[in-house]
């Protein structure tokens, strides 16, 4: 693939308003964690500059947060950066996961607005001037609702599509149905995600959770521009289970629920068993049975214990109190 030259653009700080007198124009911070994205960024670069360039009245800040990449992603960050300096990097010691770049991107962020997306070009740069518009009508927290994803195998789908019903349904609505990380967030609003430094990191989640003035836009997800995917199916469900475990208590109910639901069918059988004991002289017949039913017992027992191990999992990584990224180099802040 070839590479993709970056133009310099200059910036300017200030506008003028309806009476002609300057005014500092708002800044636009775009935070995007690049992990193993070389083929991609050169092309990331260039559709940010044109955004950037039909939004004169911005001024636009990019905080590419190199996380832990194995391949030429930083080198191709710092050419980059050299051709245009509002490109600025964060490179982390190590792989934190895209919830640990998304951290440390938003931790950097000095802008009245932040703008969270992917390097993958999965989140089309394009749309960012539409959650301008919102934002500029007074929403604080503007996401787009992925209404159909290309490029993604069957499986990859169903799990998305079983986990926003399943998380929809253990945290009663808070988490909107195929709502993305793409995203343009207020400053009080990333503000507030900042003030949270829980280990166990859902940033979806603690979007959806710190609440402002929320709408969705619907768009189409395009396939990946370049490189693999990291977005693995057991990664996934991995991250899946944090976020339902790390915004609802359900899972511990469920376990009373279906305590109080085993006691109360055994104490019914064991009246019945009672009364045919009493009519008929045998209380049941066959080891087989039983055998079962124990073994359906056990089955519950330990399904309880592993949600409750769960939860003493993400207790763990909370007590712990270790930073949720490390930064190794910064560049251009």
């Amino acid at each position: 693939m070839t590479n993709t030259t970056i133009e310099s653009v200059p910036t300017t700080e200030v506008s003028q308003d309806a009476a002609g007198e300057a005014t500092p124009r708002k800044l636009i911070s775009v935070v995007i964690p690049a992990y193993n994205e070389s083929d991609c960024v050169d092309e990331l670069a260039r559709r940010l500059q044109g955004v950037m360039e039909s939004e004169p009245g911005y001024d636009f800040e990019v905080l590419i947060v190199e996380n832990g990449s194995s391949d030429d992603t930083y080198d191709k960050l710092l050419v980059i950066h050299e051709a245009d300096p509002r490109f600025k990097i964060i490179q982390l010691a190590r792989n934190f996961r895209m919830d640990g770049g998304l951290t440390a991107g938003l931790a950097h962020a000095t802008g009245d607005a932040a703008v969270v997306m992917t390097a993958d070009l999965q989140d089309p740069p394009e749309l960012i001037p539409q959650f301008l518009r919102k934002w500029e009508e007074g929403y604080e927290n503007i996401y787009m609702v992925v209404t159909e994803r290309q490029g993604t195998g069957p499986l990859r789908t169903f799990n998305s599509k079983a986990f926003y019903w399943l998380a929809g349904k253990l945290t009663d609505g808070a988490i909107p149905r195929n709502a993305s990380d793409f995203r343009l967030v207020d400053r009080g609003v990333y503000e507030t995600i900042n003030t949270m430094q829980e280990r166990n990191r859902f940033v979806r989640g603690l979007f959806a959770w710190a609440g402002y003035r929320s709408v969705g836009i619907t768009h189409e997800r395009p396939p990946r521009f370049g490189g693999e995917s990291k977005a693995h199916s057991l990664k996934v469900l991995d991250l899946a289970f944090k976020g339902i475990f790390a915004h609802s208590y359900v899972p511990l109910r469920l376990i009373t629920v279906t305590g109080l639901a085993v006691s109360a069918v055994s104490a019914l059988l064991l009246l019945v068993f009672a009364i045919r004991f009493v009519v008929a002289g045998v209380p049941f017949a066959g080891y087989g049975s039983l055998l079962g039913f124990m073994l359906l017992l056990f089955g519950i027992l330990f399904s309880m214990i592993g949600v409750v191990a769960e939860y003493i999992g993400l207790i763990y990584e909370e007590v712990k109190q270790r930073p949720n990224f490390v930064v190794r180099h910064r560049v251009g802040l």
